[in-house]
């Protein structure tokens, strides 16, 4: 009896010892992404930009400028880019090392369900990243841009100086936000799998769904009409797709059994 509680104790251990690893791995690489974005920060903030200029077009770039208000603010601004490049790029790490740790534990059944929904992850995220940079953004801006005034318009004019850590951390939270919501396929896709929902559990709460999508995408993107209906529909979509999978996985359950 206290040896198979030694023996446990010690697995425990082990496990405790393994995951500190992991966990000091990802942080050091985390760290050293800082580091290396902290050093391009230039870099990236240009790379941030470019949805502002395309927006701007040509002819509007000379009568644009972004502003910083304290003497602190374009600092703390790099450290804010430096700390959203260091985490956007550990990202996959961070799942590798979560792999690594739990994979010697799972029968090959397991390890072939689950590795799916590993590789899905940081690819879903990236897609919804990009929808926001390269399409979203861009109309985003465009939409706030079109309340600017000519003084022939009004006694006087309305013209946008945006501050840079604003429009960056603007930017941030739309890549962000698209990114961690595009993972809605994998999160159902999961409850389905260990038996929290099926495919006409979530046929039957369409019309609910719908409702919850658009209220989230309304929280969580500014509150213009582009912004929000840009998330909500390839959310819409990508709930769609899931019920597809869901049932493609349901059949192929039941061919087996």
């Amino acid at each position: 009896m206290n040896i198979n509680n030694d023996q446990n104790q010690s697995t425990i251990s082990e496990h405790l010892l393994e995951l500190r690893s992991r966990i000091i791995k990802s942080l050091i690489f985390f760290v050293l992404a800082f580091i290396i974005s902290y050093m391009n920060a230039d870099k990236i903030y240009d790379f941030l930009l470019q949805p502002y200029v395309k927006a701007l077009g040509e002819g509007g770039i000379g009568n644009k400028r972004l502003i910083f208000t304290a003497l602190q603010e374009t600092f703390i601004t790099y450290l804010k880019l430096s700390f959203f490049s260091a985490l956007f790029f550990s990202f996959p790490i961070f799942l590798i090392q979560i792999w690594k740790f739990i994979a010697p534990g799972l029968y090959s059944n397991e390890k072939k369900a689950i590795l799916p929904f590993m590789i899905a992850t940081p690819v879903l995220f990236l897609l919804g990243a990009f929808l926001a940079y390269y399409f979203i953004m861009p109309l985003a801006i465009k939409f706030f841009l079109s309340f600017e005034s000519l003084k022939s318009q009004t006694s006087m004019p309305i013209q946008l100086e945006a501050r840079v850590s604003e429009y960056l951390s603007l930017i941030m939270i739309f890549m962000l936000a698209f990114g961690l919501s595009f993972e809605l396929p994998v999160l159902l896709i999961l409850l389905a799998t260990v038996g929290f929902i099926d495919s006409k559990y979530l046929s039957e709460r369409r019309r609910y769904i719908i409702v919850i999508i658009f209220i989230v995408a309304a929280i969580i993107t500014p509150p213009d009409p582009i912004s929000q209906i840009g998330l909500a529909i390839p959310l819409m979509l990508l709930y769609e797709i899931s019920i597809l999978i869901i049932k493609y996985l349901e059949k192929n359950k039941n061919d087996n059994t």
